[in-house]
C-alpha cells in the first residue's frame, strides 16, 4: 500500500489528521518500532517517546509524527514520508488494521464440531473444529468460534464476538455484543466458596453468573467466577490482560484496564474506568472508587476515593510512596546512625 493511500484511508479515522508530507510516496509492507523499520515499514512517534533519539538514524520509510516542530524538521531533512495527527499512537492503530487486514474464517459450521439440537447459532458465525455448544446456549450473528472452544448449557453469545480456542464459557454466561475471549481463558467457573464445618470444607454451591457488557476483552488465561449467588459483572468496554483472577461477586464499571496477574477477591466493587497494573492485589469487598489508578505490586486492602493514584502494600498515595522509596536505601545508615546516638546520650 502506497503511504497516500494510506493516509486517505486515516483522515477517516478518529486520531486527527492535521497535514501530511508524502515525499517520495514509499510502497509500504507493514510496519516495525523506529528502531528496527525498513524503508517499506511505518512507524510512529509521540511526544516523549524513548524512541525519539533514533529518529536520525532510523531506515524508516514513513512515519506517524505529533505536532511537533523538531520530529517535523528532522523527518523533512532525512526526506522521510509523514503525516502529522493529534494522536499518532491511534494512527498507528488504524493503519496496523489496513497493513495487517484480519482474515475472517467462512461463516459455516466444521463437521467435526458437536452442537446441541436445542442450540442456536447466528447467522454468519464460523463455527470451528471440535466446538462443543450445549444445550440451550445462543451465538449471535457474525461470531467467530476457533477450534476447542467449550460452551456449557444456557450461555448467551452476543453478535459480533470472537471466542479463540480452548476458550471456556461455563453454565449460565452472559456476554454482550463485540467481546473478545482469548485462548485458554474461563469466564463463569465456579467461585472459591466453602463452608468450614468440624468435618471440614463443605462446598458452597455456586449458582451465579457471570455478565460480560458490550466489547469486554478477555485475555488468555483468564479467570473470571460466577458467585454463589448474584452475578459477578464486568463493564462495557473493559479489557483484562493475560493471567487475571476475578473472584466471585465482584462487579467493574466500564472502560476498565487489569494488567497481567491482577487479582481482584470476591465482591470488590471497582469503579468506572479504574487502571490496575500488573500484579495489583484487591482484598475482599474493597471499593476502589472511580478513575482509579494502581501501579504495579500494589496491595489495596481498604477503599479507595474516586482519581487517587495509588501504590505500594498496603496501598498509598503514589507520591507518598515515592518518597518513602527513596528512602529505603538509606534505612541501615540511619539505623547506625540512630545506635550511635543512643550510645553517646546519657541515661
Amino acid at each position: 500500500m502506497r503511504f497516500s493511500t494510506l493516509i486517505k484511508v486515516l483522515q477517516t479515522g478518529d486520531a486527527g489528521l492535521r497535514w501530511s508530507q508524502p515525499g517520495l510516496d514509499p510502497w509500504l509492507e507493514g510496519a516495525a518500532s523506529l528502531d528496527q523499520a525498513s524503508a517499506a515499514q511505518l512507524s510512529f512517534l509521540e511526544k516523549g517517546n524513548a524512541l525519539t533519539a533514533a529518529l536520525g538514524a532510523s531506515g524508516v520509510g514513513a512515519l506517524l509524527l505529533p505536532d511537533q516542530q523538531d520530529l517535523i524538521d528532522l523527518a523533512s531533512q532525512r526526506g522521510i514520508a509523514f503525516a502529522v495527527f493529534a494522536d499518532p499512537r491511534l494512527a498507528f492503530a488504524e493503519a496496523l488494521d489496513q497493513l495487517h487486514p484480519r482474515r475472517r474464517p467462512l461463516a459455516e459450521i466444521h463437521p467435526s464440531a458437536v452442537i446441541d439440537e436445542r442450540a442456536v447459532v447466528g447467522p454468519g458465525t464460523a463455527v470451528g473444529p471440535r466446538v462443543c455448544i450445549g444445550e440451550g446456549s445462543r451465538l449471535g450473528a457474525d461470531c467467530i468460534v476457533h477450534p476447542g472452544v467449550v460452551i456449557y448449557d444456557d450461555v448467551v453469545v452476543g453478535d459480533g464476538c470472537e471466542l479463540h480456542a480452548n476458550a471456556v464459557l461455563h453454565p449460565g454466561s452472559r456476554l454482550g455484543r463485540g467481546c473478545v475471549v482469548n485462548s485458554n481463558a474461563v469466564v463463569g467457573s465456579e467461585g472459591f466458596g466453602f463452608v468450614p464445618t468440624a468435618k471440614g470444607w463443605r462446598k458452597m454451591p455456586q449458582t451465579g453468573q457471570v455478565v460480560l457488557e458490550d466489547g469486554v476483552e478477555v485475555g488468555s488465561g483468564t479467570t473470571i467466577d460466577r458467585p454463589s449467588v448474584g452475578e459477578t459483572r464486568i463493564g462495557a468496554g473493559t479489557k483484562i490482560d493475560n493471567l487475571v483472577q476475578i473472584g466471585h461477586g465482584v462487579t467493574t464499571g466500564r472502560g476498565c484496564a487489569f494488567a497481567s496477574q491482577v487479582g481482584i477477591a470476591g465482591g470488590a466493587h471497582i469503579g468506572q474506568g479504574v487502571i490496575l497494573a500488573g500484579q495489583v492485589g484487591v482484598a475482599n469487598r474493597v471499593v476502589v472508587g472511580d478513575r482509579v489508578i494502581a501501579s504495579s505490586k500494589t496491595g489495596i486492602h481498604a477503599d479507595v476515593a474516586p482519581g487517587e493514584v495509588v501504590s505500594g502494600f498496603p496501598a498509598i498515595p503514589n507520591r507518598l510512596w515515592l518518597r518513602c522509596a527513596t528512602t529505603f536505601s538509606k534505612l541501615p545508615e540511619m539505623a547506625k546512625t540512630l545506635r550511635e546516638l543512643k550510645r553517646d546520650t546519657p541515661q
